[in-house]
């Protein structure tokens, strides 16, 4: 759910922004518009996932609480309401929203620059073998900067869905500065091959059923005269 949300609304939000904004400031403020419709996208993605997560965490931390999602939604309801599930929302928004945003502007520029400066070819001339190789190694240069930027937030929300009745300023004053990047070498393997295969999964599905993949942005040519950049 969390998935269809973050891809699919980001797919949106990025043609909503950029028919806002117009073909040649689309261009010029292209990481602003990937930034801005990733938040955007990652804002209502969070709001699905929110009961899951905090479902998840209640299982994993608390042994013979629940062994189940059936098993532990309605004990959660019973104890708390709808807070339980919703209480890490704010939370998870401050780990997930700055590390989507870093997950797909990242990715965007990171793909731009591979086949400027790496890829000796055009992307055009490119094999689909060959794209996905570059979606994928931009893909984990993404889950590293991911990782590092939702670390801290991470730590926190963990420890939030674990304890009752603790609040995000609380669990933050504890943990310190050290505490919050506890574990963070491990997080950045992690994130950076899921963020990797995710980015390779949703590119090849786009290639299996022929959808629309757009080759990196280039200069709009009303753009180029305007900048004294053609004859």
């Amino acid at each position: 759910m969390q998935g269809l949300c973050k891809f699919g609304f980001y797919e949106v939000f990025k043609v909503l922004y950029s028919n806002m904004l117009g073909e040649e400031n689309t261009y010029l403020w292209r990481t602003s518009l990937y930034l801005a419709a990733s938040a955007s996208a990652e804002f209502f993605a969070d709001i699905a996932l929110a009961p899951m997560e905090a479902a998840k965490v209640r299982i994993q931390t608390q042994p013979g609480y629940a062994n189940t999602l059936r098993d532990a939604a309605p004990k959660m309801y019973k104890e708390e309401g709808l807070n339980a599930f919703y209480k890490g929302v704010a939370p998870l928004w401050m780990r997930q929203i700055p590390y989507t945003m870093m997950k797909f502007a990242c990715f965007e520029r990171t793909v731009e620059a591979l086949y400027k400066f790496v890829v000796p070819k055009p992307r055009s001339e490119c094999t689909k073998g060959e794209q996905l190789v570059v979606t994928f190694v931009a893909g984990y240069i993404a889950g590293v900067f991911c990782a590092i930027v939702s670390h801290p937030a991470d730590s926190v929300v963990s420890v939030l869905n674990k304890e009752k009745g603790s609040t995000a300023t609380q669990v933050l004053q504890r943990l310190g500065f050290k505490g919050v990047w506890k574990g963070l070498f491990a997080r950045i393997i992690m994130i950076g091959t899921l963020t990797a295969l995710q980015w390779f999964i949703y590119d090849s599905v786009k290639v299996y059923f022929r959808l629309p993949r757009p080759p990196p942005p280039e200069m709009p040519e009303s753009l180029k005269k305007k900048l004294g950049l053609t004859d």
